[in-house]
């Protein structure tokens, strides 16, 4: 009787356990940006603050997903929650230009389709993920520009919001360190480019971004940003830069980036990482950390990806002090980390 028991119990474990395995997978990834993070600078409230909206948002997504619902709304989803948050470089938290007005940037990759939307140094628009996401499904054109985007969003009925909406104390607060430092050099003679490669880190990245696996075995990928502190000239990033700071494609890989952006357009990150993935066959774990780790520090870039592949493997490396990110993968509870000790 005992053995007879024990029988059944294996093999009811083991049914169990196949239809477990045999279940489809999908997972999700979310950044907040990376950078000079010193965890000397959080107070556990602080800290407590982050961490809770960086699983509020990748839950968003995970929802989704679980659901039966498409990555690019899962992507979209959890975005949302990060552009809506004063915490992150992107939506309400977004950083100042010179000329202390707001300028945004962001895209989206369907990697289904291979169709992209992006919209960039746009002012007076909540959420530019959403925008991004009808240029995509509703223009023949893959990226808007400013004013030319704003007139793409009344056409479809999304409304504009003043700049000043996105104001916040602290990142005025350090658009006047930033230009103070500048100043300072200035009176020192030093070049302008020689004195902005010296500015830290915290001036020149900051984005938001989430990557996806649905249940179809479609995967997608979107970044969000405000930018560069102080930045001037109109200047563009690499977030609506699609194979710099996004980019996704069935059964290899789905990237969000974020950094200098410089370095990641210069690199073309997300491409390069994905590239390594299709081509030599290696795991995105290895192709993300050789990208990060190994060719943008050699050639002085700062940042970090999220990246996940048609297996719904992810991979979140970072060559900075910290990077905001959370996962969730099917089955499992979101992990939220910031530093590299997790």
């Amino acid at each position: 009787m005992y053995k007879l028991s024990a029988l059944f119990c294996c093999c009811t474990l083991m049914s169990s356990f196949t239809a477990f395995a045999g279940e489809t997978p999908f997972a999700i990834a979310i950044h907040g940006g990376a950078g000079t993070i010193q965890k000397s600078s959080f107070t556990p409230e602080k800290e407590q603050a982050y961490r809770s909206k960086l699983k509020e948002a990748v839950d968003a997504g995970y929802v989704i997903l679980d659901q039966g619902g498409t990555s690019l709304d899962a992507v979209t989803a959890a975005i949302n929650v990060l552009e809506n948050s004063p915490y992150f470089n992107a939506g309400k938290g977004a950083v100042y230009t010179h000329d202390e007005q707001h300028e945004m940037d962001a895209s989206i990759m369907d990697g289904q389709t291979m169709n992209a939307g992006a919209v960039a140094g746009v002012k007076h628009i909540k959420n530019p993920i959403d925008l991004a996401r009808l240029v995509m499904n509703e223009s023949v054109h893959v990226m808007l520009y400013g004013e030319g985007a704003e007139e793409f969003a009344l056409t479809q009925g999304v409304p504009l919001f003043a700049n000043e909406t996105f104001n916040t104390k602290s990142r005025y607060d350090s658009l006047l360190r930033a230009k103070a430092k500048l100043a300072e050099a200035s009176k020192a003679k030093i070049d302008y480019q020689a004195a902005h490669s010296q500015l830290e880190t915290e001036y020149k990245v900051g984005t938001v971004g989430a990557v996806a696996l649905d249940k179809n075995g479609n995967i997608s990928a979107g970044t969000s940003t405000g930018g560069m502190t102080n930045k001037r000239y109109g200047r563009i990033g690499d977030a609506p830069i699609i194979g710099a700071g996004t980019y996704a494609e069935n059964g290899v890989c789905a990237i969000s980036a974020t950094g200098h952006g410089e370095y990641f357009i210069r690199y073309q990150v997300a491409g390069d990482i994905c590239a390594k993935v299709k081509y030599q066959h290696v795991s995105i774990n290895q192709a993300a950390d050789d990208v990060i780790n190994k060719r943008l520090v050699n050639a002085g870039g700062t940042g970090g990806v999220i990246a996940i592949d048609g297996e719904g493997n992810i991979a979140t490396p970072f060559n900075t002090d910290g990077m905001y990110r959370a996962t969730r993968q099917h089955g499992e509870q979101a992990k939220v980390m910031i530093w590299h000790d997790k």
